[in-house]
């Protein structure tokens, strides 16, 4: 069994920055690929970003160029880095992982996830 963290979440103005970060426990051998993923009220969860343990990733057209996905491996965790954040951005934030050294973008795909981490931008 693997488990997920994540923290970091919060308020911030549009504009502003925020670092998520998902820490892994449990059997993290079993992990290859991790995700972000956000949902908003009403609305579907999607990919934010993804990385697999090589270092390949997968970013959202949305935030290309705003947020920066990371892991350090031997710290089994995972980071979102968030900047330019705009009101659209304001969803709850999930943490995923797969065995899959895929950085898909289908949640599906991923079959550990974590509790969630509430993002909000005010205007």
């Amino acid at each position: 069994q693997v488990q997920l963290v994540e923290s970091g979440g919060g308020l911030v103005q549009a504009g502003g920055s925020l670092r998520l970060s998902c820490a892994a426990s449990g059997r993290t051998s079993s992990i290859n690929a991790m995700g972000w993923f956000r949902q908003a009220p009403g609305q579907e969860r999607e990919l934010v970003a993804a990385i697999n343990s090589g270092g390949s990733t997968n970013y959202a057209d949305s935030v290309k160029g705003r947020f920066t996905i990371s892991r350090d491996n031997a710290k089994n965790t995972m980071y979102l880095q968030m900047n330019s954040l705009q009101p659209e951005d304001t969803a709850v934030y999930y943490c995923a992982a797969r065995s899959g050294g895929y950085p898909s973008a289908t949640p599906r795909n991923y079959n550990t996830w974590g509790q969630g981490a509430q993002v909000t931008v005010s205007s």
